[in-house]
């Protein structure tokens, strides 16, 4: 077989599982073109993308002031580390920091390197400015928080099929209750040691939580009372996805620390991103810490163009309209489901609830059954289905998946 020749679903599906690590279980689904808010598959069916690979692709697929900024760089220079400058990171950096309000960004490539990198930052802080003596300093974090998977990041997991058999782990974390501003406050005032206190505005991997309002607003009054840094994982639900530019500009929450990742990209190249005032960041010097291709010139040119996409398209306020939309029309349809108990999100970044427990496999038989009709979705925790499209949807291509959704969850009412 030539490495370019045409493949069936099954025979992509054969080489993965041959070939590759089995660390994912797709839905059995093998996509190869994408465009807006569609994506076909390699025999040509076409499908509502609702979950945009888990909000990375907020710009909608291959959208082509992305992909001219990518090709475009691509064809200049790709690559020199951060052994030289380059005439493009300095550009993204003084762009994004004036885009977020912020003094300083450390560029890196992954979600999960951009978290890392947020830790070490608020550690040196807290032994350089805060005083904790070194070693010493704790972060607080919540039940069911998903950052990632590196061997730090499952230390503070409490999901077992992420950590089960990666010990020993991190120590220096804190875990407290997500949404509970009692439990954050006896962590802070019992402990002269923490330094900072790590939350995702949405739990989106844990079921699309949403906290109660008021929430951020409280935390970060909390953690300025008691000097510790506010940093803010906003790697999925930044960038337009929640209906606000950010979701902590729901409640008017400026974090000391943001972290992005995802659709800071629009989906074409990895590309995230830590920011951050002078009076923390500048705990950052020469080796301290790096990567070689965080801040290379195809990610800047990239990042500068899906930033531009998002403000020239109002993919934030396009996200809060439809968001409203969608879940009023899901909830027209719950009130008479029994196989639905709720819908819950903000702006495209939305979930329901499958009457069901954790270990069945209906969510992931009803989004089969929604693979069929043309709309690929994936479950998340055994009983919910998270439902994120791309941001460039319009008011009747939504309109037309509800109907698809509602029509597939209809043939699963008990």
């Amino acid at each position: 077989m030539a490495v370019l020749d045409q493949l069936t679903s099954q025979e992509a599906m054969d080489l993965e599982n041959k070939y590759g690590a089995h660390n994912y279980h797709p839905l059995p689904v093998v996509l190869s073109k994408g465009e807006g808010v569609h994506v076909w598959d390699v025999e040509g069916k076409q499908y509502y993308d609702f979950l945009s690979a888990y909000s990375a692709v907020n710009q909608g697929h291959c959208h082509p002031k992305i992909v001219g900024a990518m090709t475009s760089q691509a064809q200049t220079l790709t690559l020199t580390s951060r052994a030289f400058y380059n005439d493009m990171l300095g550009r993204f950096e003084k762009f994004a920091t004036a885009y977020f309000g912020f003094d300083k960004l450390l560029p890196m490539n992954t979600g999960a390197e951009a978290v890392e990198t947020a830790l070490k930052v608020c550690r040196r802080w807290a032994y350089q400015v805060k005083g904790i003596d070194e070693n010493d300093a704790e972060i607080i974090v919540c039940e069911n928080n998903f950052h990632g998977r590196t061997t730090t990041i499952i230390s503070f997991s409490n999901d077992p099929v992420a950590r089960k058999n990666f010990g020993p782990y991190t120590k220096g974390f804190i875990k407290i209750d997500y949404d509970n501003l009692d439990a954050l406050e006896q962590a802070l005032k019992n402990n002269p040691n923490v330094a900072g206190f790590l939350v995702e505005p949405i739990q989106g991997e844990a079921g699309v939580y949403v906290p109660s309002e008021g929430y951020l607003q409280k935390a970060k009054a909390l953690c300025e009372k008691y000097n510790v840094l506010f940093i803010a994982d906003e790697v999925q639900t930044g960038i337009a996805r929640t209906g606000q530019l950010l979701a902590c500009d729901h409640e008017n929450v400026k974090p000391n620390i943001l972290i992005l990742g995802k659709a800071l990209s629009g989906g074409a190249y990895p590309v995230s991103a830590v920011l951050a005032n002078d009076d923390i960041m500048n705990v950052i010097t020469p080796g301290s810490h790096g990567s070689t291709f965080g801040g290379n010139p195809v990610a800047a040119a990239v990042a500068i163009a899906a930033l531009e996409v998002v403000k020239e398209e109002s993919l934030a306020e396009n996200a809060e309209a439809l968001g409203q939309l969608f879940r009023s029309e899901m909830n027209k349809y719950i009130a008479e489901s029994n196989i639905v108990t709720l819908v819950r999100g903000k702006g495209l970044l939305n979930a329901i609830v499958i009457d069901d427990d954790e270990e069945s496999d209906t969510a992931w038989n009803i989004c089969m059954a929604l693979r069929d009709n043309g709309l690929l979705a994936k479950p998340t925790h055994g009983n919910i289905i998270r439902f994120a499209p791309p941001l460039v949807m319009n008011k009747e291509q939504l309109l037309d998946c509800v109907a698809i959704i509602t029509k597939t969850l209809k043939a699963f009412e008990k």
